[in-house]
């Protein structure tokens, strides 16, 4: 029987607490605000809530967060999230943080893929979107390499150090 949440070198799963000191780590990361809409750190008592009160249910939660697990040695490599969950349009918004440390070794899309796979073949969404700044080449190589098409570009629409950047709107259909 086919796994939705793993592959042959990492698994999605649920957060559990132990998870506080990596997503401590990875919210409170200034260099990912820019994608975020983040302005403030966030305490660790606010995480332990959001982890202890999240019923890893998209329907209940209208999101779900699931941790990017390295099979090898059970590293937590990232997040992977559905946001922005509508069921009454079948469609929710992705987004994808890889640690630092293990960026450019495939896993974000090897995550992305199963998530789509999850996404479309088990809770049968219409469609998934994400926000792209135009110039994260990286991401938009990503997310085509996946499936998601350009739809739209939104003209000055992030606000990162005082400038203004434009960002695609990428869509993937079931």
């Amino acid at each position: 029987m086919k796994s939705y949440f793993s592959s042959e070198r990492i698994r999605l799963r649920a957060m559990e607490p132990e998870d506080l000191e990596v997503m401590y780590a990875m919210e409170n990361d200034p260099l990912t605000w820019d994608v975020t809409n983040f302005t403030v750190p966030y305490s660790k008592f606010v995480l332990k809530q959001y982890i202890e009160n999240s019923e890893c249910d998209m329907f209940a939660d209208r999101q779900l967060r699931m941790m990017i697990v390295r099979s090898e040695d059970d590293v937590v490599v990232g997040t992977i999230d559905i946001t922005e969950f509508v069921p009454m349009h079948s469609r929710g918004e992705v987004g994808i943080a890889i640690r630092r440390e293990y960026q450019g070794n495939g896993y974000a899309k090897e995550a992305l893929n199963l998530l789509c796979d999850y996404a479309f073949g088990f809770l049968h969404l219409k469609q998934l979107i994400v926000h792209i700044a135009t110039d994260n080449e990286a991401s938009m190589r990503l997310f085509e390499s996946c499936g998601f098409v350009p739809c739209g570009l939104l003209k000055e629409w992030w606000c990162t150090g005082g400038t203004f950047k434009d960002v695609a709107l990428l869509q993937r259909l079931r």
